[in-house]
């Protein structure tokens, strides 16, 4: 499986960030049929907000069923499951974003301090998360950045504020906890992309949390990462 180049953020939108490809299938009739039961029709920002809010919320956040394969990863599979991880939100948005007529990248950072339970950490053997995932849309002509990772029940388990968008600014991780507490923090960007660089991604996973992976291999870590963060 062929990797893929960042696109810095200075190159403006052009034919690949509105294209349906093998991750981002926009072009999927169930994608589709999501995208148009929240479109704004005329105000493209509105409708990037009702698209994040959607895969945000509807979409529920899961680290502990990931399947990196073609059909695993696709925008279409997460959207059908109603579950994924950071990644796969974030391929979906980008999706849906792309269905709507909105310019869509894939961004990714590794970071620290991000919602994670004590069984995930012992799982990782790491509190550092390697390709993060986050959508970038182009918006108002300038590109600007959303996180659709933690739905609002999950955010309420773990005493965080649920991360709004507004379409404007960016909005990419908690820095502070509900109770003001310094959270989440960036240590490397690796920029955005067209489609999805899996085998980037595999390859710093495979490194990052072995044990991890090799749970994932076969067939999950199993467990309720929702309960666990209620506990």
């Amino acid at each position: 499986m062929s990797d893929l180049s960042p696109v810095g953020p200075d190159v403006p939108p052009h034919g690949p960030d509105l294209a349906s490809t093998t991750f981002v299938d926009a072009g999927d009739p169930e994608i589709i049929a999501f995208c148009r039961k929240h479109l704004k029709p005329g105000n493209e920002r509105e409708t990037a907000i009702a698209l994040y809010l959607a895969v945000r919320d509807d979409i529920r956040y899961d680290p502990y069923r990931i399947e990196f394969s073609l059909e695993g990863m696709k925008a279409s599979t997460t959207l059908k499951k109603g579950y994924g991880y950071c990644v796969a939100k974030a391929v979906l948005l980008a999706a849906l974003a792309r269905a709507a007529g909105i310019p869509a990248r894939l961004g990714f950072a590794d970071v620290r301090n991000h919602l994670s339970t004590a069984r995930l950490r012992k799982v990782m053997g790491t509190d550092l998360f390697v390709y993060h995932g986050y959508t970038a849309l182009f918006l108002d002509g300038k590109w600007v950045k959303a996180t659709p990772t933690f739905n609002r029940e999950l955010c309420e388990r773990f005493g965080i504020f649920p991360l709004d968008f507004d379409g404007r600014a960016d909005a990419l991780l908690h820095p502070f906890d509900a109770a003001g507490k310094k959270h989440m923090s960036y240590e490397r960007d690796h920029g955005l992309f067209q489609d999805l660089p899996v085998k980037a991604i595999v390859e710093a996973s495979l490194k990052a949390y072995p044990q991890m992976m090799a749970y994932l291999e076969k067939g999950g870590v199993g467990g309720d990462f929702h309960e666990e963060a209620g506990s």
